[in-house]
């Protein structure tokens, strides 16, 4: 998962375009600032061409900070939509990329103490502010003078076309404004702005709902009740217990790190199903914090908001502009998959079954099993044990081997940074100066935070605190990683799973994809929802490589490097647990999508997730990735409602440009390809036509086959 902060507020349920990119200064831009010293406004300074003061931010400076940003910004939109001179593009949508560069500054640690940093101070102001900031954005959206120039704009630019970028910041922008209500009379867009204040408290309260209950459900174990463990893991649980003031016992923390290790290999089935249960349980434990009303009045309001602007529902109104272009569409990908995806299952826990048969477990399998015996029919049927496979995948290792392939692909270097000298969040964050290999040129900077910690949310993540353009200046790129790896007892090392180390290569494809960016405009560094997951979800296939598993994947303790016998059993054990992997995805992202095509008057969330899933003939073996009640994705914000297809969508690009790359002359490092990989699908971000630039890629569209080939699926006949 991704997350832009920087270039563009799209929040709430907005998506204008407002840039944040380096602001000329006026006279008087600089009277106002003269008015405040708080310093989440004020310019970066310090190396790599400035620099977050991460090391100075409090909580206490962020309403006045976000709401003198505001103004400012305010004041640059109201100075385009008031100029005298006739609209063109450069003193319109050039002056419009350039505006509100101070809020911009302060998104930047907002995204911080929102995502990485979260207290409780921070979360009564985030729920202040949020209106206040729809108002800001209905107060751009609905700004009709600005509209008016960017129309005539948009108008000109139909008979007499601009450069290419131009023309698509130009389309996008012109588009964002008509999809956000620009078009409509006073009185609906007076209840369009109305209801996106409305949601954007609905989104911060859901959010934080959610992080309560990560944070308040904590499961302590006694020495007794640690069977099955790793010495790694109960080392960590330990120390966390520890830090919570539990000496002696070992806490099994609700997020997705500790718990899901905890179900794969915990003995006890009884403490197994109260860590499942607590974890799918979040938001949906009928007290205050629960989240299901939310939900309800989430979707009663966005369907109202799109009925203002003529659309039929929710998910229509967003895939317009999106790769799938309809909800069908949508729908028709996943259901072609989701048939052989549950037949997969069927197959998975007939297998369990019979282990746990064998075993004399007298059990039959429920959801907090499933982890648990896939293990064992892992270790059965592959010989292949996930806890010896950890013990090559050193995080240290695992960072090393992104710089190589960065290397081989972007010819990129790495070098870390004193540490000191750029300010970090906290502790656990290092930080790297990327630079053009040869050349030496400075490409940006990548910040690592890797470890929970309490007011982190869950998950992985990447963001830009900068993002590259060359309209105003060659701009470098700041970046970061985030993950959730528990942290180990001191001295020991971090050892992850598999998975955690697909993930970890998955969201360093983000960050290659900003380090990538060559565009002008701020606003082509944005993206189309079910195409920006691609480049992450190509860049995992790396990991797999031979180049990287001989160099990077060795013991911890011996440094011996992978027995290839080992390797072979991962390469054969591939597609393993593919229907777990693609059902619990799907499941998430078929609801998302029946719920915004649903009616949602007096809508009852937790019958309607149950009944439709039953419709599905969902295996009772299993959930949802992300059950309703805490499906930040969709409900927390907007950027993946309706459009957590998404990832399926783009791993059908990503199942075919992998067989691209496994047929040509050098494989995944082919030179050829990859100067091709740079030019068509990282550098150009969103300054083309995604299916243009795969086109451009592969030399034709991608296809489906590919998809079902790589999940070990039938291969549906043409």
């Amino acid at each position: 998962m991704t997350k832009h902060n920087l270039k563009h507020i799209k929040t709430l349920s907005l998506c204008v375009l407002i840039a944040f990119t380096s602001c000329k200064d006026n006279e008087k831009k600089e009277t106002s600032m003269a008015q405040t010293d708080n310093i989440l406004l004020k310019e970066w300074t310090g190396p790599y061409d400035g620099v977050p003061a991460f090391d100075k931010m409090k909580v206490e400076d962020v309403k006045e900070a976000v709401l003198k940003g505001m103004e400012l910004g305010l004041e640059d939109i109201e100075k385009i939509a008031n100029n005298p001179e006739p609209p063109t593009f450069e003193n319109t949508i050039v002056e419009m990329e350039r505006s509100a560069e101070e809020l911009g500054r302060v998104f930047t640690y907002y995204g911080i103490l929102s995502s990485n940093m979260s207290s409780p101070e921070f979360r009564d102001v985030q729920a202040e502010l949020a209106p206040k900031l729809s108002e800001y954005n209905s107060k751009i959206s609905q700004n009709e003078k600005l509209f008016e120039r960017i129309k005539a704009v948009y108008d000109a630019s139909q008979s007499t076309p601009l450069e290419a970028d131009q023309q698509r910041v130009v389309d996008l922008t012109y588009k964002s404004f008509e999809m956000n209500g620009a078009n409509l009379d006073a009185e609906k867009k007076k209840r369009y702005a109305e209801i996106n204040k409305e949601l954007s408290s609905l989104y911060t309260k859901f959010s934080n709902n959610v992080l309560h209950d990560e944070e308040n459900y904590v499961t302590y174990l006694n020495e007794d009740q640690l069977g099955g463990l790793s010495e790694s893991f109960v080392k960590s649980a330990a120390k966390i217990a520890s830090d919570k003031g539990q000496d002696g016992k070992y806490a099994i923390t609700n997020t997705r790190s500790s718990m899901d290790p905890f179900l794969t290999y915990s003995t006890e089935r009884e403490l197994r199903k109260q860590v499942w249960t607590n974890y799918y349980s979040r938001g949906d434990n009928g007290d205050e914090y629960d989240n299901n009303d939310l939900i309800a009045e989430i979707l009663q309001l966005r369907k109202e908001r799109v009925g203002l602007l003529g659309y039929d529902n929710y998910a229509e109104w967003r895939l317009q502009d999106r790769m799938a272009k309809t909800p069908e569409n949508a729908m028709d990908l996943m259901m072609a998959v989701w048939p052989a995806a549950i037949a997969r299952v069927k197959e998975e826990v007939a297998d369990m079954q019979a282990v746990a048969n064998a075993s004399g477990d007298n059990i039959t399998i429920e959801p907090w099993d499933y982890r648990y015996y896939a293990e064992k029919v892992r270790q059965n049927k592959y010989d292949l044990d996930s806890e010896e496979v950890k013990q090559y995948l050193q995080l240290d290792k695992l960072t090393q081997a992104l710089f190589y392939t960065a290397d081989r692909l972007f010819n990129y270097k790495f070098t870390p940074v004193p540490e000191g000298s750029v300010p970090v969040f906290h502790d656990d964050v290092k930080v790297w100066d990327v630079t053009d290999k040869d050349s030496g040129k400075h490409i940006g900077l990548w910040y690592l935070d890797p470890f929970a910690r309490e007011g982190k949310r869950s998950g992985a993540w990447a963001t830009t605190y900068r993002s590259h353009t060359t309209f105003d200046g060659d701009e470098t790129v700041l970046a970061s990683n985030n993950s959730n790896f528990v942290k180990p007892a001191p001295g020991e090392p971090v050892l992850v799973s598999w998975d955690d180390a697909v993930t970890f290569f998955h969201e360093f494809g983000h960050a290659l994809h900003f380090f990538s960016s060559n565009v002008r405009y701020p606003t082509l560094n944005g993206g189309v929802r079910d195409y920006t997951e691609f480049q992450s979800q190509l860049l995992e296939r790396w990991l797999s490589t031979d180049e990287v598993i001989n160099q990077f994947l060795v013991h911890y303790k011996t440094g011996e490097p992978i027995p290839a016998a080992l390797v072979e059993k991962i390469k054969n054990a591939a597609t393993f647990n593919q229907g777990f992997g693609t059902t619990e995805y799907l499941a998430s992202a078929l609801i998302d999508m029946k719920l915004h095509l649903a009616d949602p008057e007096n809508i009852d969330i937790d019958k309607f997730e149950r009944e439709t899933l039953s419709e599905l003939n969902m295996p009772k073996e299993l959930v949802m990735r992300h059950r309703t009640p805490h499906f930040g994705h969709v409900f927390s914000g907007e950027g993946y409602a309706t459009a957590y297809y998404g990832y399926m969508w783009a791993d059908v690009l990503t199942a075919d440009a992998s067989e691209a790359f496994r047929d040509a002359p050098g494989g995944f490092y082919d030179e050829a390809l990859s100067e091709k990989l740079v030019k068509y699908l990282f550098a150009p971000r969103n300054s083309m036509d995604p299916a243009e630039a795969y086109r451009l890629f592969r030399g034709r569209d991608a296809k489906i086959e590919a998809l079902m080939r790589d999940r070990g699926f039938p291969v549906p006949k043409s």
